[in-house]
């Protein structure tokens, strides 16, 4: 058998035993978590680990809250006053309307 050959079948045996090992220290340690949960009654706040949902998920934690209402139409349009004007309010502007008028 070529040394290439015998490495391999080492790195399998040694990947195998590496995952075995893995298991029995995580089922070891969630034992002592549980135990330490119990005995001291935390919580997962308590942990530092947030629940409920407030938890974000990828890119969520840079959620920015809505923008105030500064702008209202007839018809209970409205416009934040941010980006391109809404169509309802430039018909308004061209009839000879002011875009003041409609401030919220």
């Amino acid at each position: 058998m070529s040394i290439y050959r015998e490495l391999l079948a080492q790195r399998e045996e040694l990947d195998r035993k590496i995952e075995e090992a893995r298991r029995e220290e995580v089922s070891s340690a969630v034992v002592k978590v549980k135990q330490l949960i119990a005995d001291y009654g935390l919580t997962a706040a308590d942990c530092g680990f947030k629940t409920g949902p407030a938890v974000a998920g990828p890119n969520l934690g840079n959620v920015r809250p809505p923008v105030a209402v500064k702008y209202r139409g007839l018809n209970g349009e409205t416009w934040s006053g941010r980006g391109k004007a809404p169509r309802w309010l430039t018909n308004l502007e061209a009839q000879g309307r002011t875009r003041e008028e409609f401030r919220a």
